[in-house]
């Protein structure tokens, strides 16, 4: 009883704090003039990457590498799959350009690099894992990326025009830097409540690490692609998933993989089939069947493999 209450409280935390940086970060991006899909990929999926980094990190730290990799390959699924798809079903998303043509294909790309880098069996290397020089390469990858944005807030004229708060910059960075605390403290709360619960249940580390924790470090990107949702900020919805996935592969990993090597171990290849298949899948909806656009129909696809995704790992344990 007292760890579902704590996770109640954590899911509280965690959509007001999203809320709050929300408006602090569309109020700051206007006040610099920086086009709001800049800082959906840069402030604001950093400050929900966070859970991820926490937990990823400090599993790996403890040994726990299958709820670090499992945690990053489980968000990225959950993010595209139920985040975009609840998202979409709330209001259709417009996805920028720059965003269908550039960071989708990235989120893609980064999502591949995992695959070849923790399939080390498939060249004859030894046994599959993300090694210190793999993890050095994803923060390379990382610096790339953060080159390609900072040319992007310079050059991009792409932007919306929303119904931003105004506030002083002071005020909008306390929003963020509030929102962000927030963020991690609800997210932890309900992870550690999730854990016990699901361990008690008798599920191993892979499922705990692509299911229940992958859920609950997402739900600052589910709280954050909502509200920007509610608010038709349809660039800060979309531009905090794909910022997010790419943050979580090149950023978290390759933190975690310093830390300490992580064996791919109980992840299977079905896990990161899925990963790479959801990336395809958002590619697709906003540059084919959608027009640039997720529709409501394609929300609640996104939302059907979801509950396919997890069924599968439900009969893995039972």
């Amino acid at each position: 009883m007292i760890s579902f209450l704590i996770l109640v409280l954590g899911l509280g935390l965690v959509v007001y704090g999203a809320n709050i940086m929300v408006d602090g970060s569309a109020s700051l991006a206007k006040s610099y003039q920086i086009p709001n899909i800049v800082i959906g990929l840069t402030v604001v999926a950093f400050g929900t990457s966070s859970p991820e980094l926490a937990i990823s990190a400090y599993s790996a730290y403890t040994g726990n590498a299958e709820i670090a990799v499992g945690n990053v390959v489980g968000s990225n699924i959950f993010n595209i799959f139920f985040i975009l798809g609840v998202t979409a079903i709330i209001y259709p998303l417009t996805i920028l350009k720059n965003t269908v043509l550039k960071e989708i294909p990235l989120s893609l790309l980064a999502a591949i690099i995992l695959y070849v880098m923790l399939k080390d069996s498939i060249f004859g290397v030894g046994e599959n894992v993300l090694s210190l020089g793999d993890s050095l390469l994803l923060l390379a990858f990382m610096t790339i990326f953060m080159y390609y944005l900072v040319h992007l807030a310079k050059t991009s004229n792409e932007d919306e025009d929303l119904n931003i708060p105004r506030m002083t910059r002071f005020k909008s960075l306390l929003f963020i830097i509030g929102g962000i605390t927030l963020l991690v403290a609800g997210g932890k709360l309900f992870v550690d409540s999730a854990v016990e619960l699901a361990t008690n249940l008798g599920m191993s580390q892979a499922v705990i690490g692509l299911t229940i924790v992958a859920a609950g470090t997402s739900l600052p990107e589910l709280a954050t692609s909502v509200v920007a949702a509610l608010k038709k900020n349809s660039d800060i919805a979309v531009g905090n998933i794909v910022g997010s996935n790419i943050f979580n592969i090149f950023f978290i990993l390759g933190v975690s993989g310093i830390i300490r090597p992580l064996p791919q171990g109980s992840i299977s290849d079905f896990d990161l089939f899925t990963c790479i298949g959801a990336s395809v899948a958002l590619l697709l909806s906003g540059y084919i069947f959608g027009k640039h656009k997720i529709t409501k129909a394609e929300g609640v696809i996104f939302l059907i493999l979801y509950v396919v995704y997890i069924g599968y790992q439900v009969q893995q344990v039972s």
